[in-house]
Formats: structure tokens, sequence, C-alpha cells
């Protein structure tokens, strides 16, 4: 009797001798780079000593390519450690140096106005304390105030003179960070990084006529060339866990090999002839996406799927191991990266689950079975290495991906055909960059619709080592479910709902005033008009954490959509409060904010009134309808209060300090029952306003883990001095203020 091949799968003999190494030499780089080099240069030492003394192959083996790993970090860190530009970084004194552009130039914004970033190799140097050759890598800040440079021109092979003042990398792979003072682009480049960057920008110009989000997406999934994803869509891809789709994988690797064999199959190219068009493949690949560690990592795990495709699990696990010490030989830093981490898990588990789960969902047609196992092993190899990395869980990953898939493929192959056909005439690189946009836009319709769940993502709690031993519980379970198809289309269908609409007992509270959502780091307010109606004050960065929170409340009509000011984490969001809703009118200030579509706007200051069912809306400040010249954003903040059902509810926007006095000195009653402490509960707060107000309750509105320090701990203890009882968004999520038994109460939805 004979086995199947399916079945063959579940049995492998895997050859694992070469996995206890490649585990080692990576553990061993990850922390090697962190010292000195003399300590890996130690390490490398042992590994020597004890092949020597180990007379067993295996071993001996073993031992020598944990070695080769240990020297190769002692050798690249004391590169680092005898730089003499990272001398010169710690004197701050001023260079002049010749650089090889590494990483592609990107824009980046500052206050003095938009710069410039790019990554280099230096070729030569000078300072007033000497010369050098081959100096190391370094990040280089060009900033507005330096020399106009074209950041287009700032592509990998170009030779860059930079006059800059150096100072000390934190990342342990740079020699120094350098502020650039002079910038020039000096002539010449490769023709083979020549060629790589008119494909790339081919591939630009082929989906330039499409909207923005299909257009910056088909770059991002060809060859890594994110610089156009915007803030929103690059969460929507988080959330629903395609972020791989935006970076350079194995998998793009994998599309384009196939690719280009398939088209040698048809073309009846003999097999002899494959590996010598795989292997220009593969080159033509590094040299597009661009030679970056990432790009390197995606090469080696996409040779290594095409092994596991044509040997079976038993060779892609040892190409694996091979791929992993050959990496870290060639740049132990990556021991560290997360992309490495999640890029080697995932490749372990399509090699290793995938085959048997296909079997064990024999009940399904063979491609629905293949396409669902495939995104479900890396999902089950990535969960510990997820949940340590960001503390969140993608709840939808699978069926994200699943329903992505399609387009996956189609959308690369046509995006690098646009590319290369548009070369030869741009119509023909807009024939086919229409057709790669056109797989863009399901894969942007995919993410924001399974980003846009109020279930996509959920917090892990614990620590994340118990992911350790809860992930090969839950596969145990999801083994046995799968050969029971009844029971787990019902699971699934049951998670489906709890995904689309998570339950949350008791919330909304039936007697709700107010609620401040968790926008993250912005300001999003809902205040209760009655009967689905509300006043929305300000709508956070994003779209989707505001359209949830009023989908939550059961809100179907805006009366007034009121815009504090112009700040993107005050306004950008505007497009969650409209999607699937009325909005009767936008109300802002003498900044201004975005143009709603077919709703009108009033420009509001001091005196307004809005009466909307049994809200009453009066705007305290700011005095006049325009600006002053010069003055600051945040101080032209509308401050509004409101009352409803005899509660009084102060909302300040992000006022400062000045215009908190001026508010005082105009004599303006701020007197409340609950206030919306200006600016996220930044530092920077008059103790007279605050005192003025009264308030017993103070609500927080901030982002976890901010970059910003919101809310400082000076403003906490202004508010507890006070009387105050604060409450934050960024740790208790969305707060809801309610009137029971004659006072005030705030209730948290999580």
């Amino acid at each position: 009797m004979t086995s199947s091949p399916d079945e063959a799968l579940l049995r492998p003999r895997h050859d694992l001798r070469l996995v206890p190494a490649a585990a080692l030499a990576w553990a061993l780089a990850a922390w090697a780079v962190g010292q000195p080099s003399w300590v890996a240069l130690t390490a490398a030492g042992a590994c020597v000593a004890l092949a020597a003394l180990v007379r067993r192959p295996v071993f001996t083996v073993s031992a020598c390519l944990v070695g080769v790993v240990a020297a190769s970090a002692a050798w690249q860190v004391a590169a680092v450690e005898g730089s003499p530009v990272r001398a010169w970084a710690e004197r701050g004194v001023t260079v002049e140096v010749v650089l090889e552009v590494t990483v592609d130039g990107r824009a980046y914004r500052a206050p003095g106005g938009d710069g410039v970033v790019l990554a280099g190799q230096v070729v030569e140097g000078t300072s007033r304390l000497g010369a050098v050759r081959d100096g190391g890598a370094v990040t280089v800040f060009v900033p507005a105030t330096a020399t106009e440079v074209d950041v287009r021109d700032l592509t990998v092979g170009r030779r860059v003179a930079v006059t800059a003042r150096a100072s000390p990398s934190d990342d342990p792979a740079e020699v120094a960070v350098l502020g650039a003072l002079d910038v020039e682009v000096l002539p010449g480049v490769p023709w083979w990084w020549a060629m790589s960057e008119r494909v790339r920008t081919g591939v630009r110009e082929s989906v330039s006529h499409e909207p923005l989000d299909p257009r910056a997406l088909v770059p991002a999934l060809v060859d890594g060339d994110d610089a156009a994803v915007s803030d929103p869509l690059e969460e929507d891809f988080r959330r629903s866990g395609l972020t791989h789709l935006l970076a350079v994988s194995g998998t793009n690797l994998t599309i384009v090999l196939a690719a280009v064999l398939g088209v040698a199959r048809v073309l009846g190219v003999r097999r002899r002839w494959w590996v010598v068009l795989g292997l220009v493949a593969v080159v033509g690949f590094v040299l597009v996406a661009r030679p970056e560690p990432s790009v390197l990592r995606a090469a080696a795990m996409g040779v290594v799927g095409i092994v596991a495709l044509g040997v079976g699990a038993a060779g892609g696990v040892r190409a694996l191991a091979v791929a992993v010490l050959a990496l870290l030989v060639v740049d132990p830093w990556l021991g560290r990266s997360p992309g490495f981490v999640l890029s080697v898990c995932a490749t372990a588990g399509i090699v290793v689950l995938a085959p048997p789960l296909v079997t064990r969902m024999r009940w399904l047609p063979r491609w629905a079975a293949v396409a669902t196992a495939v995104p479900l092993a890396a999902q089950v190899a990535c969960t510990p290495a997820l949940v340590a990395l960001s503390g969140e869980l993608s709840v939808v990953a699978v069926l994200a991906n699943i329903v992505a898939a399609p387009a996956v493929a189609p959308t690369t192959v046509a995006g690098l055909l646009g590319g290369l056909l548009w070369l030869l005439h741009p119509a023909l690189g807009s024939v086919a960059g229409t057709i790669a946009a056109l797989g863009a836009r399901w894969l942007v319709g995919v993410a924001r619709h399974a980003g846009g769940l109020d279930g996509a993502a959920v917090s892990w709690a614990g620590p994340w080592w118990v992911s350790l031993v809860v992930v090969p519980v839950a596969a145990v379970v999801l083994w046995w479910l799968l050969r029971r198809p009844a029971v787990t289309i019902g699971l699934v269908v049951g998670l489906a709902v709890v995904v689309w609409r998570p339950p949350s007992p008791g919330w909304p509270p039936d007697d709700w005033v107010l609620v401040a959502c968790d926008v993250g780091q912005g300001d999003g307010l809902v205040i209760d008009a009655g009967e689905g109606r509300a006043v929305v004050v300000d709508t956070g960065m994003e779209p989707e954490p505001i359209d949830r929170c009023l989908s939550r409340l059961g809100i179907d009509r805006v009366s007034a959509l009121v815009l504090t000011h112009a700040d993107a984490d005050h306004v950008a969001g505007w497009q969650g409060v409209t999607r699937d809703r009325a909005v009767d009118t936008v109300v802002v200030g003498a900044s201004g904010g975005p143009d709603v579509p077919g709703v009108p706007v009033e420009l509001a200051a001091a005196g307004d009134v809005i009466e909307v069912g049994p809200v009453r809306l009066e705007v305290l400040w700011p005095l006049e309808r325009e600006p002053t010249p010069g003055e600051d954003r945040n101080d032209l903040s509308l401050v509004l209060r409101l009352e409803v059902d005899g509660v009084r509810l102060l909302l300040t926007g992000d006022v400062e300090p000045e215009a908190q006095r001026a508010i005082l000195r105009a004599g303006t009653d701020v007197r409340a029952d609950v206030l919306k402490v200006p600016h996220h509960g930044s530092a920077h707060q008059d103790p007279d306003f605050v005192l003025a107000t009264g308030a017993s309750v103070a609500l927080l509105s901030a982002g976890r883990d901010n970059d910003y320090g919101h809310p400082a701990p000076s403003t906490l203890e202004l508010l507890a001095r006070l009387g105050a009882t604060w409450w934050r968004t960024d740790l208790q999520g969305d707060l809801g203020v309610v009137v029971r038994d004659g006072g005030l109460r705030v209730l948290t939805r999580d």
C-alpha cells in the first residue's frame, strides 16, 4: 500500500542537523553585535577549539559554522570600532566626505522645513583630525537650510560629497550621523544602478494616472518603494495583517521567479537554462528592489521557498537553516532585526506546517486548502514574535490574506511589467500600470475593510512569552478542528461576527452625555443630541477610530462637526465621520479646516451659539474670525462651552497658556463640570485657567506610548491638587460621561 505525496509530507524525514547550528549562530550574532569585538572573537575561538576537541562530524561542522558567524561579527564590529569617522563623531568635528548612497534618500518633516535623510558608505573623508578611506556606514540628514538637492538624485549607487557636522550614532552598525551643511551630487553612476532606477521610475510612472492609494501601493508591492504610502493606509495594512505587502518579502521574489520560469516554459526554453534564468531574475530583483538587508533577506527566503517546492519540506528546512547562516555571515546585525525574525518564522511555518495543513483540510478543494494553509501556517509561526514586537495580534490576518491572495501575484507582475514597458514607451507602461492598479484597488479595499473592523486587532494582556505556551496549545486545538468541517465553519462564522461587532456589554451607557473616543494621539469627542444624532468635536488623525467609535454609539447623523483647529491630529480623520452618515454642517475656527464635500462650512468666533436638540454650544474663543499674522495655530483653537441635560462641558482644543490667560483676562466664564484638558494634557497649562473651570472631571485624550510625553506628570499633579478626577484615553480607551443619581460618573468601554 503506497502513501500519497500529501501523506508523505506528514511524516517528513527532516534533516535537522543544521537547525541547532543556525539557531545558536543567530542567538550569538544578536548578542555579539552589542559587545566589544574581542568578545565575538573569543566566541569564535571557543567554537574552533570545541570543534577540534570533539571529533564528531556533525558537532564539528555545526561548531565551525557558528564560529564563522562569530568571526564575521567580530570583524564587522571591529571595523566600526576602529573607524576614524567614529572617533570624529565622538569629538563632534566638521567632516568632508564622499559617500556612496546605500539607501535611497527620503523626505522628512522638520520644524525648519522639509529635509532629506539617506544612508551611505563613506568612500573617503577628511577632517582636521586626519583622513580616511572606507570609513563605514553613516546616516545623513540634509536639512532645508543646507544646499538644495533633489531627493530623486539621491539614489542607490550615487556618490555624494557632503560637508557635515558628525555626531555619534545610536545604531551600532553605523559609525556616525552626519548633519549636512552642504551637499553635492557627483556625476556618474554605474550602469546597473542607472538601469534599476529607470525601472523603478517606470513602475511609478506607469500608475501615475491612478488615485493616490493604488498609485502608492503598486511601487511598494513591486520594489519596496513605499515613500508615497500614507500613514492611514499603512495602519490599515498593519491592523489587517497585510503589512508584509508594503515591503519587499520572499513572496515578491517567488512571484517574479514563477513568472520568469513560466514564460521560459511557454517559450520552450530547456530546463537546464532555468537555473541561469532564475539567477538572473534574482540579481535583477535585488538591483531593482535595492540590496538592503531586508531585500537580501527576502531573496534568501524566496530561494528557500523555491527549494521547498522542488524537494519538499525536508529540503526546505535545510535550505532555511543555510539561508539564516549565510545571511548572518553577511550581516550579523540581522540577528536583532524584527523583519528578520518575522521573515524566518513565516518561511519556517510555510515550509513545515502548510503541507500537513493542506492534507488536513482535504474536505476543501485543493486550491482553497492551499490558499488557507499558507497564511494560516505563517500566522501560527509568527504569532509569538508579533506579540513580543507589537503587543498586539491581528485577528483578521488569515482571512485578509486569503481574500487578498488572488490579487497579489497579478498586481506584482503587472506592476513590474509596467515599469519595463515604460522604458519602451510610456503608453505601453500605462496599460500594464492600469491592470496593476486594479489589483492594488482590491488590496487597498481588503486592508481598509479588514483593518477598519472593531475587532481587527486585539492587545495581548500578558507577558509575550506566555504566547510560547498558548500558541502550541491553540495549534493542537486547530489541528483537531480542521478534520471537523461543520465545527470549523461554525467557529469561523462566529469569529467573523465577533470581529465585525465585538460585544461590549453595557456600551454605550443609556444615559451618556459625552464620549471621548480613543482615536490615538488626537481628539475625538462625541456629544449626544438624541435619536441617533450627535455633535462631534474633532476627529483624530485617522478615519477608522472615530468611525468605529460613532458606530458603537449608534450615531447615524452628525448635526454639527466642529473642528477646533487645523492640526492633523484634530481634523485628518474627518472622512471617518462622513462614512455612511449625514453631516449637516461643519464649524471651523480662524485656522480653518478641511473641505468636506457637499457640507456647508461656518466660520465661528467668540459669542456664536449653536443649538442642536438638548445641546447648547457656545464659542468662547478666539475673539476674531481671522487669525493675526504669526499667531500660533494652537492658540486659535475653538474653545467651546456646551450644556447638555444640565451638565457643563468645557472643550479647549490645544490652547496654550497665553491663550488661556487671554480668555481669563476677557472675563469669560469658563466654569464647567467636565474639562477636556487642553493640548492632550501637555505640560503647558496655566494653573489659574484650570482652577477657574472648577471641573470635578478631567478628560485627557492622548495616544498610547506617544512620543510627546502626553499627558505630562506635572499636568496630572495640577489636576490632582485642584481636586479633579482625571481619565485618560491612552490607558482606559473610550470614556463615557454619564449622569446617574444626581452626579457625574465616567465609564470606560475597555
